[in-house]
């Protein structure tokens, strides 16, 4: 059973949908490794500039690999949430990822986006 789930980055209005494989079992140990990676080498270089779009391209690239399993029919971008996602990760500037549920009101209107989502507890800390 496909399911699909947004990825959302503070600061940047893109919104990562992939269709398949969003669970949190199965996102958040490929996730919290790329984006503990992520942090490293901005701070190994010394990168500060345009942190949220550098995170949503390589989430994009990189952990697309991954998610996608050779198969990148399932990804895609845009700025509009969609209607039939199951989970929704939300990636801080400050090195938090929460992971949201929609409820009836996000399926019924997805513009909510967040706001018609209740948090998960047990947020992942990325430090």
């Amino acid at each position: 059973m496909p399911t699909p789930c947004h990825i959302l980055v503070e600061s940047n209005p893109v919104v990562i949908y992939a269709s398949r494989n969003g669970s949190p079992d199965k996102v958040l140990p490929i996730l919290n490794q790329f984006i503990q990676k992520f942090w490293q080498e901005r701070e190994t270089a010394g990168e500060n500039k345009d942190t949220p779009e550098c995170l949503v391209a390589q989430i994009l690239v990189r952990f697309g690999y991954e998610i996608c399993e050779d198969d990148f029919s399932n990804l895609k971008v845009g700025v509009n949430y969609s209607q039939d996602v199951n989970y929704l990760y939300f990636i801080s500037l400050d090195r938090q990822i929460t992971v949201w549920v929609p409820d009836d009101s996000y399926h019924n209107n997805p513009v909510l986006g967040l706001k018609g989502c209740r948090q998960l507890a047990g947020d992942q800390d990325i430090n």
